[in-house]
């Protein structure tokens, strides 16, 4: 097993929030599922990832059920589904010692947060050597205000920001009709 597909967030927390009706991709499950078929059928890991904030008392915190994957989604049999406490899916889990176990080398990126989880995932996969394919019509995300100045960056605008970082630097960039050749 060389490759593996790596699926973060795609959970029920963020559908239960506010912004979700601003989402770039409301059908997000439907291209995930895309890429675990094809994981699967290509005899490739795929690992689950949810984010959990326990104590929290908001929609991540899972006391309150909604830190589970979206409907439509379900892991088999021996899939792992780690729970990250951090934005990417390494620090905070044993993703990578699992990924080096299963000789994985390339991992395909896909979930919730594109320029946050999904990004930042990357990245750290890149850095700890791993081959980075950044699946981008497989994330989503909500539109961002300005930390300062309140001005809001549209979902557009972010998917095209972090498709720039990425690409050549970080990750190769691609989607699911190119991976699945549909």
């Amino acid at each position: 097993m060389k490759r593996a597909l790596i699926v973060i967030d795609v959970q029920e927390s963020f559908r239960q929030r506010p912004n979700w009706a601003e989402v770039s991709d409301p059908d997000i499950a439907g291209k995930v599922g895309q890429l675990v078929d094809l994981a699967r059928d290509s005899g490739d890991l795929v690992v689950w990832v949810l984010h959990s904030e326990p104590g929290s008392g908001d929609v991540f915190d899972p006391a309150l059920g909604h830190v589970r994957l979206i409907d439509g989604l379900k892991p088999l049999d021996g899939e792992q589904v780690l729970t990250k406490t951090s934005h990417n899916a390494f620090t905070t889990t044993n993703l990578q010692q699992t990924l080096t176990h299963h000789g994985v080398r390339e991992l395909l990126i896909s979930g919730i947060r594109t320029e946050q989880c999904c990004e930042t995932t990357t990245r750290v996969g890149s850095d700890l050597g791993f081959d980075m394919t950044f699946v981008t019509d497989a994330t989503a995300t909500t539109p961002l205000a300005h930390w300062r100045t309140g001005e809001v960056l549209g979902v557009g605008d972010i998917i095209a920001r972090t498709e720039y970082v990425l690409a050549g630097r970080f990750a190769r960039i691609s989607d699911v009709a190119t991976l699945t050749g549909s």
